[in-house]
């Protein structure tokens, strides 16, 4: 019978330890929930931070369209290191998406950099000839290529980066990604 007991007890100081275990890893697991979440919170705060400050720095010597942010840069780089310049900034080469957007574009060209200018834009058509992307990959929908005097795109496979000429008045042009041309970065801007 003791044994038996002794049996019994044993059992149960083992099920009332495993319970104990089971509610202090709950606990555990509670608390890093929690502590992920927090961390979240602030991950996100530092985001909005950032971005407000990007929007800021941008203004003071950009100008704001229709949610984007403009900053001209009048340094003549290729196609790939304006690129990289403005993503290093924490934008892109400016990308029209509408006609309205392509023409404060042409605008703040022709007043920061020069009435004469010709900028990147953030399109190609390196991967496919005559599928122009934006940087993300997407295809372009917004299109003002120059069609009237040399019906533009025209360049073919040597000829893959998009610019915006300001004496054809916004019009676009392909163009050799190796050429060195001014550039606008843009910034989403909350």
């Amino acid at each position: 019978m003791e044994t038996k007991g002794l049996k019994m007890a044993f059992c149960l100081l083992l099920m009332v330890h495993s319970s104990l275990q089971q509610t202090s890893s709950k606990k555990k697991n509670n608390k890093r929930d929690s502590a992920v979440e927090e961390l979240q919170k602030q991950i996100n705060d530092i985001v909005q931070e950032l971005n407000l400050l990007k929007e800021q720095q941008a203004l003071q010597t950009g100008t704001k369209v229709l949610g984007k942010c403009f900053l001209a840069d009048p340094v003549k780089k290729t196609f790939h290191s304006a690129s990289e310049d403005c993503i290093a900034k924490g934008g892109s080469l400016s990308t029209p998406l509408t006609w309205e957007e392509n023409e404060q574009l042409h605008n703040y060209v022709r007043q920061s950099i020069g009435p004469e200018e010709h900028i990147w834009l953030g399109i190609n058509d390196m991967i496919t000839d005559g599928q122009w992307v934006d940087q993300s990959g997407s295809n372009v929908r917004f299109k003002n290529w120059e069609t009237e005097i040399t019906l533009q795109p025209d360049g073919g496979h040597s000829q893959n980066c998009a610019v915006l000429s300001t004496t054809a008045k916004g019009k676009w042009f392909d163009e050799s990604c190796r050429a060195e041309k001014a550039s606008v970065c843009e910034f989403n801007i909350v």
